[in-house]
C-alpha cells in the first residue's frame, strides 16, 4: 500500500460509562479492538467496553487530525448531534 492509497479515520467511541471519546486511526477495526483490550488510550481504559459510534474517512492524515481537533472542541452534546445526524 503506497501512501497515496491510506486512509485515516477520525472516529467517536462510547465508553461504558457514557462518555464519548475521539480520536484518530489508520485502522479502525484494530484501533477499537486495542480500545478494548485495555490497550488504547488511557481515558478509555477505566471504561471499558467501548462501542464505535461515529467514523469520518479522509485521505490525508493532516485533513484527518484537523477534523479531529475540531471535533474535541465540540460539547458532548454537539456531539451526539453529530452521531445521530
Amino acid at each position: 500500500m503506497t501512501t497515496e492509497d491510506k486512509s485515516y479515520y477520525v472516529y467517536i467511541i462510547e465508553c461504558s460509562d457514557n462518555s464519548l471519546y475521539t480520536g484518530y486511526t489508520t485502522d479502525i477495526d484494530a484501533r477499537i479492538t486495542t480500545h478494548n483490550e485495555g490497550l488504547g488510550a488511557k481515558y478509555t481504559r477505566g471504561r471499558l467496553p467501548v462501542s464505535l459510534r461515529y467514523v469520518e474517512v479522509f485521505d490525508s492524515k493532516s485533513g484527518a487530525l484537523k477534523r479531529e481537533y475540531a471535533i474535541k472542541q465540540l460539547t458532548k452534546k454537539q456531539k451526539l448531534s453529530l452521531i445521530g445526524g
